[in-house]
């Protein structure tokens, strides 16, 4: 039973578990950013081309 406390005692006081949960969470939202800005950029780029294409036709 002691020993069981001392894990958990131990599991309450080591901060690798939530130190690694925050940089999960970190990339998570710079993907999300990263994923968004391609997608603004993709559809900036596409009504580009197709004010060129109408332009040539």
């Amino acid at each position: 039973m002691k020993n069981m406390i001392n894990n958990v005692k131990y599991f309450l006081e080591c901060e690798d578990g939530p130190t690694a949960v925050e940089y999960a969470v970190m990339l998570a939202l710079i993907v999300v950013v990263c994923l968004t800005a391609v997608q603004a950029i993709g559809t900036n780029a596409n009504s580009q081309f197709e004010k060129v294409r109408d332009a040539l036709s």
